[in-house]
């Protein structure tokens, strides 16, 4: 690699302590720490003999830092203050000499509102119909605070239509394609006899396979929680490219009642589930919120835990558990080397950060290509040699300051 004089960023805490950041680092989750008062300015070059280490070459005045994403692919364990949120200063890159990473572009698409879509089934009995009730009320209002208009099927009690049918006609209706986030929300009981899983709805019940012919058509971004009991085979049947899977189980056999739907209900929009503090909750941070909050309502009630969550946002459908996660990335790996899930479904927020919302549509769509491309990365660095891995992983991250230079968000 030819030599060349990068400025790639700043991360710190206004006010308090400062840090420089350097790809290895990046890559490893942790910043340097630097005495310099303010925000520092370091220079470095890359040298085509040594490990690259990309530095802050730039001032950057306090003023000037807009309160950004924090590129959460590659920042997943920066050691801060909870109450401080990051602060990442990237504008200004000078770049020579190094090949551009190209995604392909993205369809332009104005930042529409994500469509939610809240099913409630069977109760069965008075107080599981309360609790469901109870969740399709936080999931409605967490879609109204995203600026969305929620529908939800399941709770009126005057209906002419089928809650079955009526959930057909809800699908037929939405768009096939476009970037605005498609959220299926099923809230209920769930069976399975060996061979088809289904969602317990009032009348004929809706199965995995019949459910995954409705939204085969779909190419838009769509996320499908199924928080029900015996969900798991709805993940091996609607896995596909574009979409989050979340499941209550990771079998069709755990057919016990489920926990995890109250607690993904309440996790959505509740700012204390936002583990990298960038302002905002991903799905992914909410599941693993909710997953945590499940386990602990079993070990303090002593009991045998039942359920166990799945995620699949890689389009493989096996799906990965909680207990991989350390943060927000997966640390550990398959026994098959199958790649692992979390990466699509950060990229997830049903209520976004204002920053977020000023980010437009076609530069989100780039901006989660790249960061999807880094945990691909990743994951591939067993067959990589260093050297690859690092350059590879410095184009990944230039591009990315690129981004964000063209946004030129404002601090909120």
């Amino acid at each position: 690699m030819s030599s060349a004089a990068v400025f790639l960023g700043q991360i710190g805490f206004p006010g308090t302590r400062n840090y420089v950041i350097t790809v290895s680092q990046l890559d490893a989750g942790y910043a340097k720490e630097v005495s310099t008062p303010g925000l520092a300015s370091v220079s470095s070059k890359f040298h085509s003999n040594a490990k690259s280490e990309l530095r802050f070459i730039r001032h950057c005045a306090s003023g000037a830092v807009p309160y950004i994403r924090a590129m959460p692919a590659v920042l997943e364990h920066v050691f801060f203050r909870p109450s401080r949120r990051i602060a990442l200063c990237l504008a200004g890159v000078v770049l020579a000499a190094l090949p551009p990473f190209t995604v392909p572009a993205p369809a332009a698409d104005s930042a529409a509102a994500p469509n939610v879509l809240i099913v409630v089934g069977a109760a069965g009995e008075e107080e599981f119909g309360q609790n469901f009730a109870r969740n399709a009320g936080l999931w409605a209002a967490a879609a109204r605070q995203a600026g969305a208009s929620p529908i939800t099927v399941g709770l009126d009690t005057n209906a002419t239509a089928s809650d079955h049918d009526r959930l057909q006609q809800a699908l037929t209706a939405e768009a096939k394609e476009g970037s605005a986030e498609l959220w299926l929300v099923l809230l209920g009981h769930g069976t399975y006899d060996g061979k088809e899983a289904k969602f317990n709805l009032r009348g004929t019940d809706l199965s995995a396979t019949e459910l995954a012919a409705w939204l085969k058509p779909v190419r838009r971004p769509l996320a499908l929680l199924n928080t029900t009991a015996a969900s798991a085979p709805f993940l091996q049947s609607l896995s596909a490219s574009n979409r989050v899977i979340l499941t209550a189980t990771r079998r069709g056999s755990e057919v016990n009642y489920t926990r995890l739907g109250i607690y993904l209900a309440e996790a959505i929009a509740d700012p204390s589930a936002d583990l990298d503090k960038d302002g905002q909750t991903s799905l992914l941070e909410a599941f693993l919120m909710a997953a945590r909050r499940t386990s602990e309502f079993y070990e303090t009630e002593g009991r045998m835990m039942t359920e166990h969550a799945l995620l699949d946002d890689n389009g493989d459908g096996l799906g990965t558990q909680p207990d991989w996660f350390r943060g927000i990335r997966a640390v550990k790996s398959a026994k098959d080397g199958a790649p692992l899930d979390g990466a699509r479904a950060h990229q997830f927020h049903l209520v976004r950060s204002e920053s977020e919302r000023q980010l437009p549509a076609e530069l989100r769509a780039r901006r989660d290509a790249l960061e999807v491309a880094i945990g691909k990365l990743r994951q591939s660095r067993s067959g990589l040699t260093e050297e690859n891995y690092y350059q590879q992983l410095e184009t990944l991250l230039l591009e990315l300051a690129r981004l964000y230079e063209k946004s030129a968000l404002k601090a909120p």
